[in-house]
């Protein structure tokens, strides 16, 4: 059992901006390419940070109304900076927030959602640019079959990780949704076994509808 590894999912040819390019070589190749954002690039080719539709647009709010209908926003002090920006180093989001090509789908998962961003430059061990991997690449996992979930789980879960401990339990899987019936050893097995399939690429939820021979649980008997 693996979890996917960011460089199988990532987009190798990756569309750049150098740290120069103008505001309008920017919106340029964001439209010729059909993307929302690239990384900016220094000279060898490392990531300073990503340049979006969303920070280039902050060209368009700054922007007085003439009808004096729509109030002009408020923005800090960093944002009126990227606003009157002209070149990708000065309108990028900084610093890149970078992933590794062997991390797992996790590990980039969870660093988007901690730098609350919706992709990551993917760099090789001296920082240069090797890919991108966006949100919709990291769901990707979620397109598996589910006989490829359920052979998964049954080979390597089951027989692999437990073995005899649960030689009696059956695996179906339907739109990603785990259902496992049968019998194991004992009680405890039961949230590891849940766990372990939970952490199978591309399973939406797990239900385990099992009953146990020995109840070793500090709390009442759960079993049926």
């Amino acid at each position: 059992m693996h979890h996917r590894l960011v460089e199988e999912l990532m987009t190798r040819n990756v569309v750049r901006a150098p740290r120069d390019m103008p505001f309008k070589e920017i919106v340029r190749l964001l439209a010729d390419n059909d993307v929302t954002a690239v990384p900016v690039v220094d000279e060898l080719d490392r990531p300073l940070g990503v340049v979006s539709e969303a920070d280039l647009l902050r060209k368009s709010a700054d922007q007085p109304d003439p009808s004096g209908l729509t109030p002009m926003p408020h923005l800090e002090a960093w944002e009126r900076a990227k606003a009157e920006g002209s070149r990708a180093e000065e309108l990028m989001s900084a610093p890149a927030v970078c992933a590794r090509p062997e991390w797992t789908v996790v590990e980039a998962a969870r660093l988007m959602e901690v730098h609350s961003v919706k992709r990551l430059p993917v760099v090789d061990e001296a920082d240069r640019l090797q890919g991108i991997v966006s949100r919709r690449d990291l769901l990707r996992v979620f397109l598996r079959s589910d006989d490829a979930i359920r052979d998964e789980i049954d080979q390597d879960v089951l027989r692999g990780s437990l073995g005899t401990l649960a030689s009696d339990v059956t695996v179906e899987v339907r739109g990603g949704r785990v259902s496992l019936r049968g019998s194991v050893e004992s009680g405890s097995l039961i949230p590891v076994i849940e766990r372990l399939c939970r952490s199978v690429d591309g399973v939406v939820a797990v239900a385990a509808h099992l009953a146990f021979r020995t109840d070793d649980s500090e709390g009442p008997a759960v079993g049926g």
